[in-house]
């Protein structure tokens, strides 16, 4: 089984096999189409839609970033961390979201600038090996900087071990270079971490990469632009737009 994914996953890379002949569930979420109970129902939406109008924060910033994490679970509170920088975050699934590295490669060729991931995952033997992972697969950046978990904060934060994956082919690397017990496989989690320190970690990890002055004025921008929106949808004749639809 091993030896076939590698197999696929080589032959989606080469071009051989188109990226959408092959399903990922790791990666892709279908969604119902969006509908409504009525014509009113829609221009209430729409009006929303002007409320919660968003431009994207990293707009002019010299390096466009991302948050990755290796489990779903994570996505939701660390897209909180990301919003008021426009940054978005995606769930990699360790070492098995060959979708999602190749659609981050397209992203970066072609935002025109340079794109650095910031990856949030648990500190194991398999875990350790995810960096070099990425730049391999991808072969679009030079780095990926791991957030969480190091050793370092692994020690500092005194957190919990956890039994760790039998059979796992890089923890005995693992175990010499950290002194660990050889034949007790263990492994550190996120999700152990104190979710303020958690937040102050990645908020860390993200300010050296934010121009503060750039971000005002795109908000400022944003502000601007939501407005004009706001008041051209409140301009509209709710009732008369519906008559015209009936027509």
């Amino acid at each position: 089984m091993r030896r076939d994914l590698r197999r696929a996953g080589r032959t989606r890379r080469s071009g051989r096999i188109g990226w959408e002949a092959i399903r990922d569930d790791t990666q892709v979420a279908v969604q119902a189409p969006q509908s409504f109970t009525g014509p009113p129902d829609f221009w209430t939406a729409v009006k929303a839609a002007a409320d919660g109008y968003r431009a994207d924060g990293q707009a002019g910033q010299p390096v466009r970033l991302e948050l990755w994490c290796e489990t779903a679970g994570m996505v939701p509170q660390l897209a909180r961390l990301g919003s008021g920088f426009g940054i978005a975050c995606f769930s990699g699934g360790g070492f098995d979201g060959l979708v999602g590295k190749h659609n981050a490669a397209q992203r970066a060729v072609a935002g025109g600038r340079r794109t650095r991931i910031l990856h949030l995952g648990d500190f194991d033997a398999s875990g350790a090996d995810i960096e070099r992972d990425w730049v391999a697969r991808t072969d679009c950046w030079s780095h990926v900087e791991r957030v969480l978990l190091t050793h370092e904060q692994v020690r500092d934060h005194g957190l919990p071990a956890a039994v760790g994956k039998a059979g796992d082919p890089c923890w005995p690397g693992f175990a010499r270079r950290y002194g660990l017990a050889a034949d007790q496989p263990v492994q550190w989690e996120v999700e152990a971490l104190d979710p303020t320190e958690l937040q102050r970690l990645v908020l860390s990890a993200v300010a050296p990469y934010v121009d503060r002055r750039i971000l005002t004025e795109q908000i400022a921008e944003e502000e601007r632009q939501r407005g004009q929106l706001r008041a051209f949808t409140e301009g509209w004749p709710l009732n008369g737009a519906v008559t015209l639809l009936r027509v």
